[in-house]
C-alpha cells in the first residue's frame, strides 16, 4: 500500500513490525488504513479449509473503534466458551456478515478458491459497503475489486481479523453440530468434520454422506476403492 500520510506508518510497516515482535492483535492496522482516508474497514477470515466434511465459512467484521470487545484474539487461542461469548459481544457492537461455500463448490473449485468465494460473499453481505479490507493470509480473492491487504497471521495482529476469525469459527462449529444430529456416527459435534481417527473409522464403516468433500483424499480414495470393488 502506498501514499501514507507524512508522520504515519505505512500499512506494510505496521504489518512487518507486528509480525516481527509477535504482538497481540490491536487496532494499528485499521488505524493506518483509516489515516489514509478510508472510512470503513472490514476484517475478514475463514475457517474450515482442512475438514473432510462441511462447508468452508468466512466472516467479515467492521468494528466500531469506540466499542471494541475486550479479549479478541485468534480464535484458535480461545476456548469454545470464550469464543461463543465474544461472538455475541461482537454481534452486539459491530457489523457482521457470515457466508459459506458449499461442499459442491469446494469439490468444483478447490478449497482455496472456495475459501475466497466465501470471503467475497461475507464482504459483500455486509449491510453497508466497505472501502478497504484486511484479509487473513497472503493471497487476496480474485475479483474482489476493493482496496485490500493480505496479512499473514492476521488474526494474531488485527482486531478486526481476530473478530472475524471468532465469528466464523463459532458459526461453522454450530452448523457442524446441527449436521451431526442429521448424520450421527461421524462425531461432527466434536471433530467438526476434521479427519479425526473416529471420523475416518466412521467413514469406513458408514460410508460418506452428501456433506463429505469428494475431492479430499481420504474420501476420494474410499469412493475409488468402493467403485473398484463393485466393478
Amino acid at each position: 500500500m502506498t501514499g501514507a500520510r507524512p508522520g504515519r506508518f505505512a500499512l506494510e510497516d505496521v504489518v512487518n513490525f507486528t509480525a516481527r515482535w509477535g504482538m497481540e492483535p490491536d487496532f494499528e492496522l485499521e488505524s493506518a488504513v483509516l489515516a489514509q482516508g478510508y472510512a470503513r474497514v472490514a476484517g475478514v477470515d475463514e475457517v474450515g479449509r482442512g475438514p473432510l466434511a462441511g462447508p468452508v465459512t468466512a466472516a467479515a467484521v467492521v468494528l466500531d473503534p469506540a466499542h471494541v470487545p475486550k479479549g479478541l484474539n485468534d480464535s484458535k487461542q480461545l476456548s469454545a466458551k470464550v469464543r461463543a461469548r465474544l461472538a455475541e459481544d461482537i454481534a452486539s457492537c459491530a457489523e457482521v456478515s457470515v457466508a459459506h461455500a458449499s461442499v459442491e463448490e469446494i469439490d468444483q473449485l478447490n478449497i482455496l478458491q472456495a475459501s475466497h468465494l466465501a470471503m467475497k460473499r461475507s464482504i459483500f453481505g455486509l449491510q453497508s459497503p466497505v472501502d478497504y479490507v484486511l484479509i487473513d493470509g497472503r493471497m487476496l480473492p480474485r475479483g474482489l475489486n476493493l482496496p485490500a491487504q493480505g496479512i499473514v497471521k492476521g488474526d494474531c495482529q488485527s482486531l478486526s481479523i481476530a473478530a472475524a476469525s471468532i465469528v466464523a469459527k463459532v458459526a461453522r462449529d454450530r452448523l457442524m453440530v446441527d449436521l451431526a444430529q442429521q448424520h450421527p456416527g461421524y462425531g461432527w459435534d466434536t471433530n467438526k468434520g476434521y479427519g479425526s481417527k473416529s471420523h475416518i473409522q466412521a467413514l469406513q464403516d458408514l460410508g460418506p454422506t452428501p456433506h463429505h468433500r469428494r475431492s479430499f483424499k481420504p474420501v476420494h480414495n474410499m469412493l475409488y476403492q468402493a467403485k473398484n470393488v463393485t466393478n
